[in-house]
């Protein structure tokens, strides 16, 4: 199964963990969507770092599959006009894979299975963020670093 999976994954943390591995556990051929550094807020780490560290994250797994990390200059990315039987989302992005099965359909290609994942709450029951992580509310783990 070919599935795309898209993000900026400027901090890595559980809730990309999860992401990841449930695109990686459903595929075994990946396409891996960064954000460009023009998509990202000027105080996020750099194309080339984001890349590194998901090579590095994705070297320490053991999974049986063939996947490519691609540049998105854009939110639709390769998504719109190459084939991907599915893209995997969180529900802060499904709205964006509906839309891009919108533009698939105008193009008359066929749609792609959209599977939305949960999110990844920390310890206070709240999602994990990497704004919340930047903001040192909490680790990449969810685990609780001060209150707020």
């Amino acid at each position: 199964m070919k599935v795309a999976i898209g993000g900026t994954f400027s901090l890595l943390h559980a809730g990309h963990t999860y992401l990841l591995k449930k695109a990686l556990s459903i595929g075994d051929e990946i396409t891996i969507g960064l954000s460009s550094d023009k998509m990202v807020s000027k105080d996020g780490k750099s194309f080339k770092k984001r890349k590194n560290s998901l090579k590095e994250f994705l070297s320490q797994k053991n999974f049986n599959c063939k996947y490519e990390i691609i540049k998105l200059e854009d939110e639709y990315g390769p998504a719109i006009h190459e084939d991907f039987d599915a893209i995997v989302v969180s529900p802060e992005t499904e709205k964006t894979a509906e839309e891009i099965n919108e533009i698939r359909q105008k193009k008359g290609l066929d749609q792609i299975e959209v599977i939305v994942t949960d999110l990844i709450l920390a310890e206070d029951w709240k999602p994990i963020s990497s704004t919340r992580i930047r903001k040192g509310e909490i680790n990449n783990k969810g685990k609780i670093i001060k209150d707020n």
